[in-house]
């Protein structure tokens, strides 16, 4: 007996979707009105599909990594000209590269305003000591309370 390796007709409701990937009905909408999935109707209702399921997980995946919509969007229709997936592979390949670049770059930037920081904050620390020692406990404070704003102590 031959066992049917499709996928199964398995169907999602926008809500079904929303909640799997916590994001807004908003969202699947603006990303329907985007082109970048095309779920069917009946009477009123969306009716999202594997396809469109599988098509979500990579957009939400691909703004996770920094990639604009239309860079997935490119993706996306690369998988329906060929469903071997080999160009999606070859392109999202070089995107990835891409944004790996971009991040280490924008990571190296961060560490170096932090160092900056950092050192304004031990120059500013270490003139205060020597002219006015009494203004540091407030600055500790100040920090301390900043910091579990932050952290979502204080929300």
């Amino acid at each position: 007996m031959p066992t049917d390796l499709r996928r199964p007709l398995r169907t999602y409701t926008i809500r079904q979707l929303c909640l799997e990937f916590k994001c807004t009905p908003r969202a699947l909408r603006f990303y329907e009105d985007k082109g970048l999935l095309n779920p069917a109707r009946d009477g009123m209702n969306r009716v999202y599909s594997y396809k469109d399921r599988a098509r979500l997980q990579l957009i939400l995946r691909g703004k996770r990594v920094g990639l604009s919509l239309s860079e997935i969007g490119e993706i996306l229709d690369l998988y329906e000209a060929d469903e071997s997936g080999v160009q999606q592979a070859a392109k999202s390949l070089r995107k990835f590269k891409e944004r790996i670049v971009a991040l280490e770059q924008q990571k190296k930037d961060i560490d170096d305003a932090i160092a900056q920081l950092e050192a304004g904050i031990a120059d500013m620390e270490k003139r205060l000591t020597a002219t006015r020692p009494d203004l540091l406990p407030r600055a500790e404070a100040y920090d301390q309370t900043m910091r579990r704003q932050l952290d979502g102590a204080d929300a």
